[in-house]
């Protein structure tokens, strides 16, 4: 049904933008796209959401060459995200005590998948992010695994150089995110009879 699959959609987003900012709270390293909207935000007056909200406008135009066309779900991740991002942080109390900072880290990567699977399973498109690899890999040639690392390998590069957050909460949400989204997503990914139904109502 579409009104699931739009709850889906937008509760997946701001579950996404409240697993990040538990991230950046927990200052112990951000996943690759995320060390990169905060080293951003630390050279600019800007919000780590609005950078974030700003990169994912300029990758969706690098979809253009590519011949990628973007969803709902895509347009809407553009901004969704980087809302619920900076309305989070400004909620959430900053952590001291370390067991504080590790149980938000450890909370953020497993609501972080359930929240990828979720608004991916709603069917409107992928992220701008997402997309941007696979045009890469329709028009390269190459192969998921080199085009995903060749990507975030230079954004977290890049990332630490400006300033972002590197750390142990890298490798953590670098080792687990796949597993977990693997996982959940046929759980949450809204049934193909849904969708057609959906659509036929629309017409």
């Amino acid at each position: 049904m579409m009104t699931r699959r739009l709850l889906q959609l937008y509760l997946g987003l701001v579950l996404y933008g409240f697993s990040m900012a538990l991230m950046v709270e927990a200052e112990l390293g951000l996943d690759p796209w995320d060390v990169l909207h905060q080293g951003v935000a630390t050279r600019t007056p800007l919000s780590i959401g609005v950078v974030t909200i700003a990169v994912g406008a300029a990758v969706l135009l690098a979809w253009i060459p590519l011949r990628q066309r973007p969803g709902l779900g895509t347009v809407s991740n553009v901004i969704v995200i980087g809302l619920a991002m900076d309305a989070s942080i400004a909620l959430l109390p900053a952590p001291e005590p370390l067991a504080v900072r590790i149980a938000f880290m450890l909370s953020a990567v497993p609501l972080n998948a359930v929240a990828t699977a979720a608004y991916i399973g709603a069917r409107f498109g992928p992220g701008p992010r997402d997309g941007l690899m696979t045009g890469l890999v329709r028009r390269t040639g190459r192969s998921v695994r080199l085009v995903r690392t060749s990507i975030e390998l230079t954004v977290l590069a890049t990332g630490w150089l400006l300033g972002g957050t590197a750390g142990v909460g890298t490798v953590v949400y670098a080792v687990l995110i796949g597993p977990l989204v693997h996982a959940l997503l046929p759980r949450l990914r809204v049934p193909e009879r849904e969708r057609v139904d959906s659509v036929v109502g629309e017409t």
